[in-house]
């Protein structure tokens, strides 16, 4: 072992009465552990958050909605066969969106309707996989009995409007016609054939999805569709394929891809990591004020050692290495404790639900998401190693430039 190392090691363990050597060095550790244990946390919960909300919005829409600049349009199968020709595309359907009104016997509220084709919609919206709307298709029951058609509705819409599985709802559209008595709303009966779940409480509260063909019924569209849902088998090439299609397709059409219609909530999450990685680290840096204040001390302290050790031979690097050896040790174990406060912390607050989320301030209502990536982690761990490391040079630098003759004349 290296003196350097040795007498650095001597100086940690010096003065076992104050159990490590100073409380300014206890102090000291339990700032970096604090500022780590923090910055791991809230770091893990941010990208958690992020994570989840990104795979619940997936989850619930398109991947790349394929449009008409001015109006809706009737050629969408010509659409529908050129798009499986693209590489990367998964599903496509087509898609009516309108906004309208529910009432059922014991409520009313506004709905965003959604017109779908029931044997391709499960391929494209994965909330849609296991529900049914074959019922809804209204030509092939209009010579039954029962003539309603099915409507699907998000579980807090339906909670809104009071209603369950089989209850009868009546939708309400502003397309409707003109009459002797001026404009006339178009309203049709629906029954409730299931409920679907997101997981995200504004998708759940809004959304209502009808067949395609009931949906052009009620609102006079006659043969045409509002967009083409597309989805992609990797999302992260989404505005690649987007941009693809378009240029396949040339004007009048164009695509909008899920990172574009989400690229302020994505950004908005991203600054906030950044910003709450720059306060958090803040934490760290009073711990390294800490640290540098025991070194000074230190310093003053072993005035005379550092004269002797001068008179040795010792030189000003060997002296700087005693110190910065200290001062790292501080700052490592506060870094190691901090890391496995951290993972632990982490790990309770993914498997107990500490706090019950409320849905329309969190989006969604399960337990608080978390996710520890390695990539954060080392950044958290090389920032506070970096910040103590900082913090001995100035210590270490005076204690290498005292002048071992004053140092004994007037030690």
């Amino acid at each position: 072992m290296a003196f350097e190392y040795f007498i650095g090691r001597r100086y940690l363990r010096a003065k076992q009465k104050q159990a490590f050597i100073s409380l300014i060095t206890i102090l000291s550790t339990a700032g970096v552990a604090v500022g780590v244990m923090a910055l791991i946390v809230v770091i893990a919960v941010m990208s958690g958050f992020e994570s989840d909300l990104k795979s619940r919005i997936l989850g619930g829409q398109a991947h790349i909605e394929v449009k008409r600049h001015g109006s809706a349009f009737t050629d969408y199968r010509r659409v529908l066969e050129f798009l499986q020709t693209v590489e990367g595309v998964e599903a496509a359907s087509p898609v009516i969106y309108s906004q309208v009104m529910i009432r059922s016997s014991s409520g009313v509220s506004g709905a965003a309707l959604r017109g779908v084709e029931p044997q391709s919609a499960g391929k494209v919206i994965k909330t849609l996989e296991n529900i049914s709307l074959t019922e809804s298709h209204s030509d092939q029951i209009e010579n039954k009995i029962d003539s309603i058609p099915g409507i699907v509705l998000g579980r807090e819409l339906a909670k809104n409007l009071g209603v369950g599985k089989g209850d009868l709802v009546y939708l309400i559209s502003s397309r409707g016609m003109l009459s002797p008595i001026g404009h006339m709303p178009a309203m049709k009966q629906f029954r409730v054939t299931d409920f679907f779940k997101s997981g995200m409480y504004d998708f759940d509260q809004v959304f209502a999805y009808i067949h395609i063909k009931d949906a052009q019924r009620i609102l006079r569209m006659g043969n045409s569709v509002s967009a083409i849902e597309v989805r992609v088998r990797d999302i992260y090439r989404a505005m690649a394929i987007s941009e693809q299609i378009a240029s396949g397709l040339g004007f009048p059409y164009w695509a909008w891809d899920w990172m574009r219609k989400n690229q302020n909530l994505f950004t908005a999450l991203k600054l906030e990591r950044i910003v709450m990685f720059i306060i958090l680290t803040l934490i760290i840096l009073v711990a390294a004020f800490n640290i540098a204040s025991t070194l000074i001390m230190m310093v003053m302290g072993k005035t005379k050692d550092i004269a002797i050790l001068k008179a040795m031979g010792a030189t000003d690097k060997s002296i700087r290495k005693i110190f910065v050896f200290k001062g790292m040790v501080i700052g490592t174990v506060g870094t190691t404790l901090g890391l496995c406060l951290g993972f632990v912390l982490c790990t309770v607050l993914k498997h107990y639900n500490i706090h019950e989320l409320t849905g329309d301030i969190y989006y969604f209502t399960t337990k608080l998401p978390v996710k520890l990536e390695f990539l954060d982690v080392f950044f958290i761990v090389s920032s506070a190693l970096i910040i103590c490391f900082l913090a001995t040079l100035y210590p270490a630098r005076q204690a290498s430039r005292l002048d071992p003759v004053e140092a004994i004349r007037y030690g």
